[in-house]
Order: structure tokens, then sequence, then C-alpha cells
């Protein structure tokens, strides 16, 4: 039997998009008992266009470990409405300050704080109402919710976050930022893998493999971020460039310089591919991902 070859990586990711975003605007239609103005608050972020990058890592993973796509859709749902929920309270006056994101005014911004901070709730907490609900086996559900529950919470974003801030304008080093960054950005970028495999009744060496994974593509998207904010521009990313370095943000760039923050994103999406080793050829988007994360210009 011959192996029908996967789909390019743009066009996998187009296609998996829009059924990533019918499924979200399904989610936040609510009912007659949520007000007006918070729903078109939760959709102005959620659904603006943006890459996508962490509910297709679940979709993508669940493929890896020999399950579908359509099953894994509530967990990519899930983790988008979490993602969504953090950018949203990072741009607030009291953390980054931002007015731009997605290539829109931030929530904060067209809605007002308090609208920013609720709509910001409310995507927390629906996000765990779609893993209990949607994830048909209950076992696989509450393990769903205790991983994202944990790479969101105290010792995960959350911590990241606060130790972020507290960089601001202090020396550290190396050991420190990629700390912080393990937490802040990777969490999320690893328990989206975690997730689709979970859904995917992976095994343990599988999980392993995610593991690896996750940590080393984590770790170059943020470096890649880093990059960005240096040599990017406004149009292209839909948000503020150079904002890192007038709030004295700890960056890989300021630390290492540009040429070596390039050298090692690109070593980090190496050792990430080569631990997809084990999939075969059902890892062949993920190692397409792991490629655009340093080749992206946005």
């Amino acid at each position: 039997m011959v192996q029908t070859p996967a789909p390019p990586f743009s066009a996998y990711a187009k296609d998996a998009r829009v059924e990533i975003d019918a499924a979200l605007e399904r989610y936040t239609e609510f009912d007659a008992d949520c007000p007006a103005v918070l729903r078109d608050a939760i959709q102005h972020s959620l659904l603006a266009p943006c890459k996508r990058l962490r509910p297709l890592l679940v979709l993508m993973a669940a493929e890896a470990c020999g399950s579908n796509r359509e099953a894994a859709i509530p967990a990519a749902c899930a983790v988008e409405m979490v993602h969504t929920y953090s950018l949203i309270h990072d741009d607030l006056p009291a953390m980054d300050d931002d007015d731009l994101r997605r290539g829109r005014a931030t929530c904060h911004a067209k809605y007002g704080e308090a609208m920013g901070i609720l709509a910001g709730d409310a995507l927390l907490t629906s996000a765990f109402e779609i893993l209990g609900r949607d994830i048909r086996d209950a076992s696989v559900a509450a393990a769903c919710c205790v991983e994202l529950a944990k790479a969101a919470g105290a010792s995960g974003m959350v911590g990241g976050q606060v130790d972020d801030l507290a960089a601001e304008f202090q020396d550290a080093g190396l050991e420190q930022l990629e700390r912080i960054h393990r937490r802040k950005t990777g969490a999320m970028f690893l328990v989206s893998l975690r997730l689709g495999a979970l859904v995917a009744g992976a095994d343990d060496e599988q999980l392993a493999a995610m593991n690896t994974y996750g940590a080393k593509l984590g770790l170059a998207f943020q470096i890649a971020d880093d990059l960005l904010d240096v040599q990017g521009d406004v149009a292209s990313m839909g948000k503020r460039t150079g904002k890192d370095s007038d709030r004295g943000k700890l960056t890989f760039p300021a630390l290492l310089g540009v040429d070596e923050s390039t050298r090692r994103a690109g070593q980090l999406i190496d050792e990430a591919c080569a631990a997809l080793t084990i999939f075969g050829p059902n890892a062949s988007q993920l190692e397409a991902l792991a490629r655009y994360v340093v080749e992206r210009n946005h």
C-alpha cells in the first residue's frame, strides 16, 4: 500500500487554522447570561488573525501519536484560550503596557482595563470547562485539566511572568533567562504537545519524545521572538517592536548578541527535530513547524 504524502506545512496549517477558528467561534457564542460586551471583548482578542501555533501543536502531536485531529480540537481550543488570556493580561498597563496585539488594539485599549481583566478571566475558566466536558474519556479529561493547570499556574507560565517582570533593568545571566522562558513560554508549548499526546493515548516513550521536542522548541521560539523584536517591523509582527529594550527586558540578543542567538535557535531546532525520530513520517508536520519557528518574520 502506497502511503499518501503529507501535505506541505503551509497547506496543513491553513486548513487546521480554519477548523480551530470555527471551533473557537462556536465555543465563544456563550448563552444569553453572558453580557454582550464581555463576549465582544473575548472574541476581539481570541478570534483575531494569528499563527495558532499552540493549538497546531496539540493537533500535530495527536496525529503523530496515531490519533486524528478532530478528537484533539477541544484540547487545542482550551490551550488557545489560556494563551489568549495570558496575552490580554500581559498587555495591561500594570504588566507590559501594550496597545497593539495581533494587528488589533489590545483588549484593554478597546474595552477598558476592567473588561480586559474580566475577558481574560472568562477565557481561563472556559478552557477547563471545555476540557472537562468535551474530552470524551473522563480520565483523559482529568489528566488534561491537571496538565494545563500546572503549565499555566504559579510554577509555570504565571511564575515565569513574575520573574520576567522582576528581571527588568536587572543584571542576570543565561541560566536565569532560560529558566524564565522555560516557564513563561516553554510551558505552554510543552503542554500543547502533551495534551495532544494524552488525547491520542500516547505511551511513555512517545510522551518523553514530546517532552524533549517541546522543551527545545519552546526555547527556540522565545529566542526567535526576541530577535524579531530587534529586527522585525510592526506591519509584519502585528505588535510593537523594540519594546523589550525600552522596558529593560532580559532578552537573548541583549545577553548573547544577534549572531549567537540565531545560532543557538537553529541548534535547538535541530535537537528538537532529532527527538521526533520515533514517530517516523507521522511527525513530518511537527518537524516543519519547528523549522517555521526560526524562519518566520512575525
